[in-house]
Order: C-alpha cells, then sequence, then structure tokens
C-alpha cells in the first residue's frame, strides 16, 4: 500500500509512536475489513492549503468536462478525464469516495446522456462485479466482529505460541510471525488482526528479550505475508476477478512465493534488527509488559466456535477451489462463517445479526465508493470508450512494447497511481490496463503478478506507509526507520523474484 496514503490507512499511532486509539481496538484496515469508529473509513484531514488546491482542481475539472461534453461524441479520448482527475484529486490527498464522486460527475457531463439513461446506469452498476467486492468487503469486516467478541482471534494467536513454545528466540520469531499471518488471513485486514494479537504477543517476545524494534519487523513482515493469503480480502477477490483464476492459482503463483519468501527473510531480518537496537539498550520492553498479558474472562465457548470457524473456513476455500466458484461466493460464504462461528461461540441469533451489522457498518462508506467505482468503469466503458481510441491509433506502436516491460510497468504504476482502497486500486488497474495486456500476451499468471504487486509492494515501502505505523504502534515501539528498513529488505528480494517470474511467464 503506499506512500503515506491517507486513503488506505491502518494508522494505530502517530508517526512518533503516540497511540491515537485505546490499544487493542482495530483501525481503518488498507482498504480491507476492519473497523472504524468514523462514518466514511477513507475520510482524511487535508491542510486549508490542499483542500484548496483539490477544490480548485475539482471545480476546473468538472468545468471542463462541462464544456467538452457538448463538442465531441464518443470515441474520444477526453474520456480520460475523469481517470485523470480521479488520479490528482487522490494524489493530493482528498479521502477517496470524494474524488470518485467528483470523477463519476466529470464522466456524466462528457457524457451528456439525458437523466433516465444516468438512473439505468447507476441501477445496473449495483449489481456490478465491483460493487460486489464492496459488499464482500463489508461482510468481512461483520466476521470479523463475531470473531473478536466470541474469542476465536485470541484463541488462535494463544493456541499457535503455544504450540511453538518459548524454547527459543528463532521459535518465538517464527511463531509471532505466523500466529500475525494465520490471523490476519483469517480476518482479512492486517491492523485490526494485529491490534487482537498484540497484547497476547508482547509479552511474550518481552519475557524473551526482544526489542521493540524487533517485535514490530516480526508482527509487520508476518501481516503482509498474511494480508496477501486472504481468501477473502477484498483485494485478492478483486485480483482472483480481475485474472480470471481460482485461489490455488493465486496461491501459487503470487501470494505463496510472497508470503514464504518473506517469512524466510524475517527469519534473518529480525535477528540483524534484535542486535542493532539491542546494542542500544532503549529499546527493550518494561518488566510490567512481560508480565502475562492473557485476558481473563475468555468465552468458555472460544474453543468450540475456533474449531468451527477454522473447519469452515477450510471447507469454504477448498469447494471454491474445487468448483471453480466465482466472485460471488463469498457473498454466501461470509455470512455462514460469522452464523456458524457464532453459534458455536454461545451467541445468539440476534446476537450474531448485531455483530455482522456492528461490524460492516463501520465500512459502508466502502460499498458506496466500489458502487461508485462501478458507475465510473460504467460510463467510461461504455459511453466514453477512450481505450477503443488508443487501441486504434497506438495498437500496433503498443503491440511492440513487449508484454514484459508493459507488465512491470504497471506493477510499479500501482505504487504511485490512484491512491485508495487496495481492492479499488486492483479494479481500476485492471479496467484500464487489463484490455491491453491480454493484447500484448501478459497471460493470466503474469497479471496475477501485476496485480498483486501493484497493490501489496508499497506496503514494504520504498515510503513510509500507514501499514508500517500501525505495527510500529500496537508493538509500542517508537521508531518508524527500524520498521522501514524492515520492509525495504523484503521489497528489494521480492521485486528481483517477481522480476525473474514475470520474466519466465511472459
Amino acid at each position: 500500500m503506499s506512500q503515506s496514503r491517507p486513503g488506505r490507512s491502518d494508522a494505530a499511532t502517530k508517526p512518533g509512536g503516540e497511540a491515537t486509539k485505546p490499544e487493542g481496538e482495530a483501525t481503518k484496515p488498507g482498504g480491507e475489513a476492519g473497523e472504524s469508529n468514523e462514518s466514511n473509513a477513507y475520510a482524511v484531514g487535508l491542510p486549508p492549503l490542499r483542500r484548496r488546491i483539490c477544490t480548485v482542481i475539482a471545480l476546473a475539472g468538472l468545468l471542463a468536462s462541462l464544456v467538452v461534453g457538448q463538442v465531441v461524441q464518443a470515441p474520444t479520448l477526453w474520456g480520460l478525464l475523469p481517470i485523470l482527475l480521479y488520479a490528482a484529486l487522490c494524489l493530493l490527498g482528498l479521502d477517496i469516495v470524494v474524488a470518485t464522486v467528483v470523477a463519476v460527475l466529470s464522466g456524466l457531463l462528457i457524457a451528456a446522456r439525458p437523466p433516465t439513461e444516468v438512473g439505468e446506469l447507476l441501477g445496473t452498476s449495483l449489481g456490478d462485479l465491483v460493487t460486489m467486492i464492496g459488499l464482500i468487503i463489508v461482510l468481512g469486516a461483520g466476521v470479523g466482529e463475531v470473531l473478536r467478541v466470541t474469542g476465536v482471534a485470541d484463541t488462535i494467536v494463544s493456541a499457535i505460541m503455544r504450540t511453538v513454545g518459548e524454547r527459543s528466540r528463532h521459535a518465538v520469531t517464527f511463531g509471532v510471525m505466523f500466529a500475525c499471518l494465520v490471523l490476519v488471513a483469517s480476518l482479512g485486514t492486517l491492523a485490526g488482526a494485529l491490534a487482537i494479537a498484540a497484547p497476547i504477543l508482547i509479552p511474550i517476545t518481552a519475557r524473551m528479550g526482544f526489542t521493540r524494534s524487533a517485535t514490530a519487523s516480526m508482527m509487520f513482515v508476518g501481516g503482509c505475508a498474511g494480508l496477501a493469503l486472504a481468501p477473502f480480502a477484498g483485494s485478492n477477490v478483486a485480483i482472483l476477478t480481475a485474472a480470471n483464476v481460482d485461489y490455488l492459482t493465486y496461491l501459487r503463483v503470487g501470494a505463496g512465493p510472497l508470503a514464504v519468501l518473506s517469512i524466510a527473510l524475517a527469519m534473518l531480518i529480525v535477528p540483524w534488527m534484535q542486535r542493532r537496537t539491542a546494542a542500544a539498550g532503549n529499546d527493550f520492553y518494561t518488566a510490567e509488559e512481560a508480565s502475562d498479558g492473557a485476558s481473563t474472562g475468555r468465552n468458555p465457548k472460544a474453543g468450540r466456535a475456533t474449531a468451527a470457524f477454522l473447519l469452515l473456513l477450510v471447507a469454504s476455500v477448498v469447494y471454491a477451489t474445487v468448483t471453480n466458484a466465482g466472485t460471488a461466493f463469498p457473498l454466501l460464504a461470509l455470512p455462514l462463517l460469522g452464523i456458524v462461528t457464532g453459534f458455536a461461540g454461545g451467541l445468539s441469533s440476534v446476537e450474531i445479526a448485531g455483530r455482522m451489522y456492528r461490524g460492516g457498518a463501520r465500512l459502508l462508506s466502502i460499498f458506496v465508493l466500489f458502487w461508485l467505482l462501478a458507475a465510473l468503469f460504467g460510463i467510461i466503458d461504455q459511453w466514453l470508450k477512450p481505450y477503443d481510441v488508443i487501441l486504434d491509433t497506438f495498437g500496433s506502436q503498443l503491440s511492440h512494447l513487449g508484454a514484459f516491460p508493459f507488465a512491470v510497468a504497471i506493477g510499479l504504476l500501482g505504487w504511485v497511481g490512484v491512491p485508495g482502497a487496495t481492492a479499488a486500486q486492483v479494479v481500476l488497474l485492471d479496467k484500464v490496463f487489463g484490455g491491453l495486456g491480454a493484447t500484448l500476451g501478459v497471460s493470466a499468471s503474469a497479471w496475477v503478478i501485476v496485480l498483486l504487486w501493484a497493490s501489496k509492494g508499497d506496503t514494504y515501502g520504498p515510503f513510509p506507509n500507514a501499514n508500517m505505523i500501525g505495527a510500529m504502534g500496537l508493538a509500542r515501539s517508537q521508531n518508524l526507520r527500524n520498521v522501514l528498513l524492515t520492509g525495504w529488505l523484503v521489497m528489494v528480494p521480492a521485486c528481483v523474484m517477481y522480476a525473474v517470474l514475470l520474466a519466465v511467464m511472459t
């Protein structure tokens, strides 16, 4: 996720490490299912000057769209104006929902269609695959709330750490990363899962003499690996849909190599970070923090709920893979996971519904965002058709570009392109460049890598981002530079690995 992009905030702390929310409270999870007390999951605060700049650009863009709409007819390159306006506003830090509204208005002004057609488009967009991904994210947030209340998340982390034990630092390092991986993959959110895991993991790492920075590195790498693997995370569902591959293919060519590489590298990075920070002597946890952090009053049915959740989760993934179930499958699987886990955890049907609604309601703005994105893509693809002009005009030149340089360019474009939710970013890149990639011969497996690295790569760097700050704050560290170094040490080898894989596939 990107260069301190507010729209994809996982932040749990201010850059100095001071918590902005009570520890253990999940924050906005980089566009995935998580918790937020704000009505808009992507709301950001802008300085007055930047706010004025955004207002001027938005008004100028809408005015230009109005004029253009009176003089051009589709297909037209002016159909790219909404996308360019969208990118400019997001890069300036405007929250992504407002930027999407402006882009949709721009497209409508250029298309100059009657209100009846606009209404039909908006209605059709509600059933679009893009909108469906937004609904999946909302449902995932509801399931995450059920897992939190029933104690499933807490049980998963505790069970993993009891299994690996505290025999050595290497065992604890692997256990912490694996616990974060499993929890993030299960919940489909990084910050929300780490917020649950941190109070359990920190006393263990503190007793083993790990520094705060080393602990932050473990949690960060493990969480990022889990986010790449999450079967029902919105961005991953978007990749599966865009590349038209099943989950096993996605694991084999994209997420699996990244997760394995990340954990393997971290087994070397964490000891190095430990030596680097232990020498200073001022980065250790206190004796109080090393005391047993196990919570009291746990749900006595948490073990049964955990077993039910994990069995159903595995069964759902297997079924989806064997039957090649499409994007719609999580719409059934996620509510079923929440209901079964809730009943197994002793919740009543009313409590389950309330928790699912409470978790999902926090991310209602995401559903609105994806509905608007579906409408935007419909306006551009069906009414303005700028890509038809590009292919007709430059098709022969683009065909000489080659699949490999094109794939690398799009993968890197995701790091500096339109910011916001990772799932929205995947959808946007695929809508804009997917057809061209197919024309150039980019295979489905290669497209998985392109979209995965475009949306996930900038989580590791090269600039500080909210995911790093969130992991740092939850580990009670104040050294962002050390987490950034951790990200770089994973990012560079991962870039090389994916470049080699793309060269082979293209």
